[in-house]
Formats: structure tokens, sequence, C-alpha cells
């Protein structure tokens, strides 16, 4: 068997609706697929010590953080029976309410993608080295810490 090289998940800024949404329509032609499930991780405005978050600036090890995402699917297409998975994350500055990570999984199943998609994004939140700097109203920032 092929060894599959790691993808480049990463995109520029914020993942866009029109992105998501074209990443939805193109699996409307694999029929064999019964069920998708997505994750949306989305910027938060948080207050922290009275003071909001208005973005979060991404940045990455990304070689490392592909590989990693690489691990992730590989292990989770050997745990479940998915027809396909995708993983993209933001680096860069995206501001509060827009998205950061999307995670899209496919399965001839429903109960098998509600599964996999926990366990993927439970595994990157864990595994993947991608940092987080919170930026504040007034412009200062500090790493964000994982909860």
């Amino acid at each position: 068997m092929e060894k599959k090289k790691p993808k480049n998940v990463f995109v520029q800024g914020a993942i866009s609706s029109k992105f998501i949404g074209e990443s939805i329509a193109k699996h409307q032609t694999k029929t064999s697929i019964g069920a998708h499930n997505i994750f949306l991780g989305q910027v938060r405005a948080d207050e922290i010590d009275g003071k909001v978050i208005t973005a979060i600036d991404y940045t990455a090890y990304e070689e490392m953080a592909n590989q990693k995402f690489h691990e992730i699917r590989e292990a989770t297409f050997a745990k479940y029976n998915l027809t396909c998975m995708h993983i993209y994350h933001s680096l860069g500055a995206v501001t509060a309410g827009e998205i950061c990570l999307f995670v899209f999984v496919s399965s001839p199943r429903r109960k098998v993608v509600f599964e996999a998609l926990e366990f993927v994004v439970e595994a990157i939140k864990a595994d993947v080295p991608v940092f987080g700097k919170e930026v504040f109203e007034d412009e200062t920032h500090q790493w964000k810490q994982n909860t």
C-alpha cells in the first residue's frame, strides 16, 4: 500500500462560509455517503481581566503540525468507517466571530460521523502544535491557553 504524504491543512486568515459551502457541495456526487458531520471552530470574544478578545493570531510549526494532522487523519480512518475527511485550520489573524477550524467527515452511516468527529477534534486540540495569540481591544495580546 502506498504511503500518503501529509497535506497542507492551513489557510491564511478566516475560513469563509463560501469555502465551507463549496466543500459540502462537492460531496453531493458521492452517493455512497449517507451522513456528514461538521465541526466549525469560531473565535469567541471572551472577556479576560476586563478586556475583550477581538482576534486570535494563529501560528504553527507548519511541517510538524501537518504531520500531526496527517497522523490524526490516518488513525481516524483506521478506527472508523469513513468515506472521506477534510481538515482546515487558519493561520494569521482571525477576528471574533470568524471560523478558524473546519473539520468535515463523511460515512455511509450516521453514528460513525458523530464518533469520528469528536475523536478528530479532541486529538487536534491535544496533539497539534498550533498556537494562538489572543489580541485584545486595547491591542495588547497574550498566548491562548487551551482548555
